[in-house]
């Protein structure tokens, strides 16, 4: 796992155990904090603190786990957490919305991972974390819901339940628990590029099939996108920005979206996740807006 993913994601993961006591004291008649803060938990000024026990995370440090011993969870309609459902939060000065459902949400971006640094202690729906188990966290799925996530590079899949806020840190979209990476082989390198599809538990057939990248023999490319225009003068503009800064390998290409045509201006292919993590900041740094993660399993 990428020590920058690590570090961003749980010193805000972190603010949950600080005001435990108070908010189980008063929470019926507490008011809600807003906007600052997520899952009820008002986000700490100052990191983690010294809440964890552990400074760095990883794995148990053995041998990956036989993955196919555990159970995959069974999707099941379930009552909405009282924590961490906020319609919106604020962390690190960027705000969420958390979806009314996970059907439909349909996603390809980077997944990180979590492990025994957290182990035991309460995920944002007030769960303890499990890293033997089927989990993840998620920025906008409800808590809790299910999700199957797919890895691009091999196509291997794990059905998760999203009980866990995150990860905070620019370009990753899930953080799997340690044995969900494991199973779909992201635990060696830290990261993988991933689709993450939401199930709708009364409906769990209408779930799409998963991406058939192994059977095809496609390994997913890495992109950044800054953007996608209705105009082709606005795209060429953007485009002619970053090649004025020093950008190499910058695309202006067509593409159909939710039935429109628009022309995406986008940066790769990418080397890999160190490359979109080193390049998205000097993206911004244009007085660009935060380029998304792009990954095309076409090629």
């Amino acid at each position: 796992m990428s020590a920058s993913s690590r570090t961003a994601h749980r010193g805000v993961r972190a603010g949950l155990g600080l005001g435990l006591l108070a908010l189980l004291a008063g929470c019926a008649s507490a008011p809600r904090r807003a906007p600052e803060s997520y899952g009820g938990y008002r986000e700490p000024a100052g990191g983690a603190g010294g809440r964890y026990a552990q400074a760095q995370d990883g794995g148990p440090g053995a041998p990956p786990i036989d993955v196919n011993a555990i159970p995959e969870p069974v999707p099941k309609v379930e009552p909405r957490s009282r924590f961490g459902n906020a319609p919106t939060y604020t962390v690190n000065g960027r705000t969420y919305h958390v979806l009314a459902s996970a059907a439909g949400y349909d996603e390809r971006g980077i997944a990180s991972w979590y492990g025994n640094k957290f182990q035991g202690y309460l995920t944002s729906s007030l769960e303890p974390y499990d890293m033997y188990k089927f989990t993840a966290a998620s920025k906008v799925l409800p808590l809790p819901s299910y999700a199957r996530v797919t890895n691009l590079a091999n196509g291997r899949s794990v059905i998760v339940r999203v009980n866990d806020r995150g990860p905070f840190v620019a370009n990753r979209i899930i953080d799997l628990s340690y044995a969900a990476a494991v199973k779909i082989g992201i635990w060696a390198q830290g990261t993988g590029l991933v689709e993450v599809q939401g199930i709708d538990p009364r409906r769990p057939q209408d779930l799409p099939a998963p991406p058939a990248v192994a059977a095809r023999g496609a390994a997913p490319v890495l992109y950044l996108q800054i953007g996608a225009f209705a105009e082709r003068a606005n795209a060429e503009r953007v485009a002619a920005r970053l090649r004025q800064a020093g950008f190499d390998d910058v695309h202006v290409t067509a593409a159909v979206v939710h039935g429109r045509r628009v022309l995406r201006v986008r940066l790769g292919p990418l080397s890999g996740v160190a490359e979109a993590d080193r390049l998205g900041p000097r993206v911004q740094a244009l007085g660009l807006p935060e380029p998304q993660v792009a990954v095309d399993t076409s090629q």
